[in-house]
């Protein structure tokens, strides 16, 4: 049994990775989770949930499950209900569910002087109101997710209408017989334009660059799944997909989407053809970025205007860890800078799980994430010269090159994005390192800074 004990904040699929991965370690652990139960953001009941009735993976069922646990449904792009059903069972099945507190949000988290963290949060009492919570760990897995915190950007002028964040977005109903601009065509906002279209009385998206659309569907196969063997080279798979792309989808810029100015891959690319044939079908057209609000109307920079009854900030989410100081992460820029998007370059005991965005890098690329800390976790215990070896690797060596060769956009919400296979290699080699002995090398195949510094 594990000396020490850590903490581990939320009960998400990245919270579950990391229940599951100290479990089968045989590391003791508390879960918190300020909602009612297992499931992230994929509990629509959530008060922090970001789902929509409509809302499906965009992943395949196949390259996003956990490899230990196969989802029960036989559908490709399984729906937010099945999901949440599923991760209930995966907790249940493994015996994790008794192991969160639920209900309880963490309030804080303070360094103490013997070198653990003493956490603090609010929860249900066994009679009525609310009980504080205060316990001391050796560590603490940071796993309250990466979309949940809506990213709000600023505009002049001000709009007298309905202004909505997509995190308040859970129905088509709620546009029925509106005028309604989206601003922002990621996956989420093109999700909701098309459920828009059938029931709202105008829809219009407004854009500032162009995206790559990909169809869940190539030769009759989820499209994720065409290329799971070795990786081709950045430039191939860019040449070969976007001519690919061009075939089954067509040009973009003909439904009134800008040029994109960067390739494919380098930004997340939208796994929602359906929009292009509603554009095609003239149920909602394209707009230029906006310039300012005034009243209902809203201007825009190529000086066209339009008056909207709702505008819905498809515009994403910002990283948002507020029980813990930011110094504590050694946050840089728009995110932490964290070896391996985990490790805190001081290794002061916090460890951050989910902060990894990639296409097609699924649960179990999660999984894997969590299999790293608990090895370190681990490695403290029962063999401190490898935990020794792998401090020394990460503060005086280069860190791994996770872009995989792409050249991605500079934007906040890239901050922490990875290409899948650079990453999943880098945590496996540093795993293995960690688990065998420190003479035997750890991830070494180092070539540049695991992140770049962003721009707005």
């Amino acid at each position: 049994m594990s000396a020490h004990r850590y903490a581990i904040i939320g009960a998400g699929p990245s919270g579950l990775s990391a229940a599951r991965a100290l479990q089968k370690t045989g590391i003791e652990f508390d879960g918190f989770e300020a909602s009612r139960g297992v499931g992230g953001l994929w509990d629509i009941e959530n008060p922090r949930s970001t789902m929509y009735e409509s809302a499906h993976l965009i992943s395949s069922r196949t390259t996003t499950e956990f490899t230990e646990f196969p989802m029960r449904t036989k559908a490709d792009y399984p729906s937010h209900r099945e999901l949440i059903a599923y991760f209930r069972d995966f907790a249940d099945h493994f015996g994790l569910t008794g192991r969160f507190r639920f209900d309880t949000k963490v309030t804080s988290l303070e360094p103490t002087d013997d070198g653990g963290w003493m956490l603090r949060a609010e929860g249900p009492s066994a009679g009525s109101g609310n009980a504080s919570v205060e316990q001391r760990y050796d560590g603490v897995i940071l796993a309250n997710g990466t979309l949940a915190e809506p990213n709000v950007p600023a505009f002049r002028g001000e709009f007298t209408g309905e202004l909505l964040h997509t995190n308040a977005y859970k129905s088509a109903t709620q546009l029925t017989g509106k005028r309604v601009l989206i601003i922002g065509a990621g996956n989420s906002g093109c999700d909701i334009a098309v459920d828009a279209v059938h029931h709202a009385a105008a829809v219009d998206m407004s854009v500032r660059r162009g995206y790559y659309f990909v169809p869940r569907y190539l030769f009759g196969r989820p499209s994720d799944t065409l290329n799971q063997g070795k990786p081709l080279p950045a430039r191939i798979k860019q040449f070969v997909d976007t001519r690919v792309l061009r075939a089954f989808t067509g040009d973009p810029v003909r439904f009134g989407f800008p040029k994109p100015d960067y390739k494919i891959y380098e930004s997340h690319p939208i796994v929602n053809t359906l929009i292009l044939n509603h554009l095609g079908q003239g149920d909602l057209r394209i707009v230029p970025d906006i310039d300012r609000f005034d009243g209902r109307t809203v201007h825009f920079r190529d000086g066209s205007s339009a008056e909207y009854d709702t505008v819905l900030l498809a515009t994403g989410y910002k990283l948002d860890y507020p029980f813990v100081d930011r110094a504590a992460l050694d946050w840089s820029g728009m995110a932490p800078r964290l070896f391996l998007n985990t490790f805190t370059p001081s290794f002061n005991g916090l460890y951050v799980m989910g902060m990894i965005e990639a296409s097609g890098i699924g649960w179990q690329g999660r999984y894997e994430q969590a299999e790293l800390i608990a090895a370190y976790l681990a490695a403290i215990e029962r063999h401190p010269d490898r935990a020794a070896a792998f401090r020394a690797r990460v503060t005086g060596e280069p860190w791994p090159d996770l872009t995989g060769g792409y050249n991605y956009l500079g934007l906040e919400r890239m901050s922490y994005y990875v290409n899948k296979d650079a990453y999943r290699g880098a945590v496996r080699t540093a795993t293995q390192a960690l688990r065998t002995d420190a003479a035997s090398g750890g991830p070494r195949r180092a070539r540049g800074a695991a992140r770049r510094e962003v721009t707005a």
